[in-house]
């Protein structure tokens, strides 16, 4: 009798020990139970007895002194616990009292932000902890067990939401286990995906900073049954996972009272303010520098020549270009009132090559005035031959600053060589000079006269048409140089203005 009561009260590790077989051991490691163990199918599933929540013992269970001291005292503490407990009713023993609800937001990644939508999704870990007055006990009583992990569906959960979900699935919180210690204290640590309303401001796009705000609170407890606080000033961003578009500056939290117009009840909410900033190298080299480069190339059309024919066509492929580029930052950004930063950029570079190409049109219609053209101006010839054109370095072809002047006539024009004004036919040859048809030896005098008449008449005429063309030309040349002038002119004034838009821009980034 004393040998059998010795061997019923040998502890479980006896039986494990070195005489016993291995697979002995293993059995009796096997059926031992844990702590953890006790999470089973939820009330109702028909392996509870007597309605408690608990799970049944195995039906193949190892004989009673076999077990650890620790799963035999979890197990009966779980069954104590929740013999009489109703996970549907707040946990309080007075009804009239709020129940404090602590809560920590943990960031551990940002997966998308979209700016069109306005919509931030990110990856949380939500920590919640309160006081459940029908969960405590003597921890003495059950061999010191401080603390077990049930299922998180048989106690009683706050209904803590995002208020300002914008997803389209409206499920619950993840399943996850929460920790119960011997003073009732509760813990539920559970991780979720959200996607959170957010109001993108992009005016300062692609230098801009938003701030997302996560706004957590009870849906259906007010403030006099839940007393919602945060547990931290700031989220916890320890673990966060950096994001190659958004750096992330802080995560303040804030407690606020706000009484809705449907309930005469205050509701408390917690609200975390996600501080972004954008990371601007990548729109830097593939928007914005392009952009600069191709707004560069505007101002040289005015250095083509008038002749190639390719002016017009450079200031269109400019336009054309920074019109694709305009569409590519209208396409990621939301439909709102707010410019980007970047897109008046644009808008006033296309402004600009518009402009430009304008002008350019009005310059080469001065360039190619022809010889019926009227003369250029007095003020014209002061202001732009001679004033800006030595401003702006503007030379004909093979003139220098130091040849001189060509005599020229009283009309500007040097007298060709042998055409005179001496006679009202402007030939300047002496009548009766051998040069000028008179009579030779042996000639009537009535026929010669008549040959040195004729003979001044067509030399008269054809000194006159030369005369005329070369005043044509002489015009035609002064618009040409006019236009040169102009050209010059405009491409400085079109460098000057693309430079100071591009400082502009990099001042409003920094």
């Amino acid at each position: 009798m004393r040998a059998a009561m010795q061997s019923r009260a040998k502890p479980c590790k006896a039986v494990q020990g070195r005489g016993a077989s291995p697979a002995r051991r293993r059995a009796a490691k096997r059926d031992t139970p844990r702590a953890t163990s006790s999470a089973g199918p939820g009330p109702g599933s028909g392996r509870f007895s007597g309605g408690s929540g608990l799970p049944a013992p195995p039906a193949a269970a190892a004989p009673p002194g076999c077990r650890g001291a620790q799963g035999r005292f979890a197990y009966k503490l779980l069954r104590d616990l929740f013999a009489n407990y109703s996970s549907a009713l707040r946990p309080v023993e007075d009804t009239d009292r709020a129940l404090n609800v602590t809560l920590q937001i943990t960031l551990s990644q940002i997966i998308d932000m979209d700016e069109r939508n306005q919509v931030l999704t990110a990856y949380l870990w939500v920590r919640q902890a309160w006081l459940d007055a029908f969960l405590t006990w003597d921890k003495d009583a059950y061999d010191g067990i401080d603390s077990v992990r049930v299922p998180s569906s048989y106690v009683w959960r706050p209904d803590i939401v995002l208020y300002n979900k914008a997803d389209d699935q409206l499920g619950g919180s993840v399943e996850t286990n929460v920790v119960l210690r011997s003073d009732g204290q509760i813990m539920w640590d559970s991780p979720a995906i959200t996607k959170s309303s957010c109001k993108v401001d992009v005016s300062f796009f692609p230098f801009d900073g938003q701030q997302c705000r996560l706004t957590f609170g009870s849906w259906t407890y007010n403030g006099n049954q839940i007393d919602l606080h945060n547990r931290l000033d700031t989220g916890d961003l320890t673990d966060f996972v950096e994001n190659v578009e958004w750096e992330v500056l802080g995560m303040p939290a804030t407690r606020n009272v706000v009484t809705y117009g449907c309930c005469s009840e205050p509701y408390p909410d917690v609200t975390y303010t996600l501080l972004l900033r954008r990371r601007a190298s990548f729109y830097i080299f593939n928007l914005l520098l392009p952009c600069i480069l191709i707004s560069f190339l505007a101002p040289l059309g005015f250095y083509l020549p008038a002749d190639s024919g390719e002016k017009v066509s450079l200031g269109v492929t400019v336009l054309l270009a920074l019109t694709v580029f305009q569409l590519l930052v209208a396409e990621s950004m939301p439909p709102s009132e707010s410019l980007p930063l970047i897109g008046k950029y644009y808008i006033a570079t296309m402004t600009m090559v518009t402009a430009s190409t304008a002008l350019t049109i009005f310059v080469m219609n001065v360039h190619h005035c022809g010889p019926g053209a009227k003369p250029v101006p007095g003020w014209a010839k002061r202001l732009i031959l001679h004033h800006m054109a030595r401003v702006f370095f503007v030379r004909e072809v093979g003139e220098s600053c130091k040849s001189p002047r060509r005599p020229r006539g009283g009309d500007g024009e040097e007298e060709p060589r042998g055409t005179g004004t001496g006679t009202g036919t402007g030939t300047g040859w002496a009548e009766g000079s051998p040069g000028a048809g008179g009579p030779a030896r042996g000639c009537p005098r009535g026929r010669c006269l008549c040959l040195h008449e004729s003979l001044l008449r067509n030399v008269g005429y054809i000194a006159g048409c030369f005369r005329d063309h070369r005043a044509a030309q002489r015009r035609a040349g002064e618009w040409k140089k006019v236009a040169k002038v102009m050209d010059r002119c405009f491409m400085w004034v079109f460098f000057v203005m693309v430079f100071l838009m591009s400082v502009l821009i990099v001042g409003k980034a920094v």
